[in-house]
């Protein structure tokens, strides 16, 4: 149908005998109906349209079903940020009197809203273990309403028992949410092995160049997949046209690229952990990670782009290793085209105490690396530089 005109806008651009390869951007705010029973129409579900962004927009729309296509989920939506997607789900699905069990090693903005901000509203939160399916059991309430857990913890790269936790939460009727960020469909598909609701930071690996900023949330229940929708619909997680646009395009390079920085993750894994100075190396395909059998068998043998390690000489190493490595971003990111080191005592989890971070094995000296698309022998010399002027800043 061609696009009515109207007083103030009479040049509409009209399809025409050909189709754009690309699909385009489209910013407008409001969509124009032909009449009020048009409008009821579509708010009732029996035709397709939009009303206004903040409900739905086009490019949200191809955004959210390419990422539900990859993780075999019926549809999906598309949000402002991963924190957006992650507090959707928990303040969309949780009232007061709720409680909210999560695993221990969430990412840092996930531990805060666990940790105080819904407290402060009346839910009740705590953490376990998620290597540990006996520590959820041991932690679960009568009024646990949801579980939150990552596939691979964000940095010390723990695989979680997503099979032992799903069965406990379908036998205590428990909604299970996993944050697939770190994984990817490309590694593991969480609806396969039960859970609920799948979310995602688009941000990161997805999109894939740091230049947008977006979440993903999907639910197998449709009541569920209301009142995310509802909640996120009334306090604006409105996602921009152009992040979406831009992610899109950064799914289509998305295989090629998680590939090329798993391969590279894995060999700089191995080359870390030769060099002196280097305490520990975590990366879930290595012999001498504490889960490689649990990964072995969820990620079908696939470690991802993430390398964790830790240095010897605490902060003063760690500001040497990053002026070091200088040829590397230090930012506090992941997913990115280029490799970027974090410090997660100085950014993700600085919130916590020395102590607290010392529980998960996060210590002064402790990296997180998302590995990009470098040359690996160029990567490899720039992390043999940082190493270099921490040992000497560790003499």
């Amino acid at each position: 149908m061609a696009t009515k005109r109207t007083l103030m806008r009479p040049d509409i651009l009209e399809d025409g005998a050909s189709r754009p390869v690309v699909n385009g951007i489209q910013p407008s705010v409001v969509y124009a109906s032909e009449t009020p029973d048009a409008l009821d129409a579509q708010y009732e579900g029996r035709v397709q349209g939009y009303t206004y962004a903040r409900e739905g927009h086009p490019n949200a729309a191809l955004l959210a079903r390419a990422i539900a296509r990859m993780e075999g989920m019926e549809e999906g939506l598309t949000l402002g940020s991963g924190m957006a997607a992650v507090t959707a789900v928990l303040m969309g699905l949780c009232r007061a009197g709720d409680h909210v069990l999560g695993g221990d090693q969430l990412y840092g903005r996930s531990l805060r809203l666990m940790n105080e901000d819904l407290p402060r509203l009346g839910i009740a939160t705590s953490l376990a273990d998620p290597t540990d399916a006996a520590a959820f059991a041991a932690a679960l309430r009568p009024e646990t309403r949801l579980v939150l857990i990552e596939v691979v913890s964000n940095p010390t790269l723990r695989v979680a028992d997503i099979d032992g936790i799903a069965a406990l939460c379908r036998e205590k009727g428990v909604t299970l949410v996993v944050d697939n960020t770190f994984t990817t469909p490309t590694a593991i598909r969480p609806v396969d092995h039960g859970a609920d609701i799948v979310i995602h930071s688009v941000t990161k690996l997805l999109a894939g160049h740091s230049d947008v900023t977006l979440g993903w949330v999907a639910a197998k229940d449709p009541a569920q997949r209301k009142a995310i929708y509802d909640f996120a619909v009334t306090t604006g997680m409105t996602p921009s046209p152009f992040d979406c646009w831009l992610a899109e395009r950064g799914l289509m390079t998305f295989g090629l690229r998680f590939a090329r920085t798993q391969e590279t993750a894995e060999r700089l894994a191995a080359h870390l952990a030769g060099q002196a100075g280097v305490i520990r190396v975590l990366y879930p395909t290595r012999a001498d990670h504490p889960d490689r059998a649990r990964a072995q068998g969820l990620l079908k043998g696939q470690g991802c782009n993430m390398v964790s390690f830790e240095i010897e000489g605490g902060r003063a190493a760690a500001n040497a290793f990053t002026k070091g490595a200088e040829a590397l971003a230090f930012a506090p990111t992941l997913g990115d085209v280029g490799t970027t080191l974090s410090h997660p005592a100085s950014s993700s989890h600085r919130a916590l105490s020395p102590e607290g971070r010392a529980k998960l094995g996060i210590s002064e000296g402790f990296f997180r690396v998302s590995v990009g698309l470098e040359e690996p022998d160029a990567l490899l010399a720039a992390f043999d530089a940082g190493l270099a002027a921490a040992r000497d800043a560790a003499a």
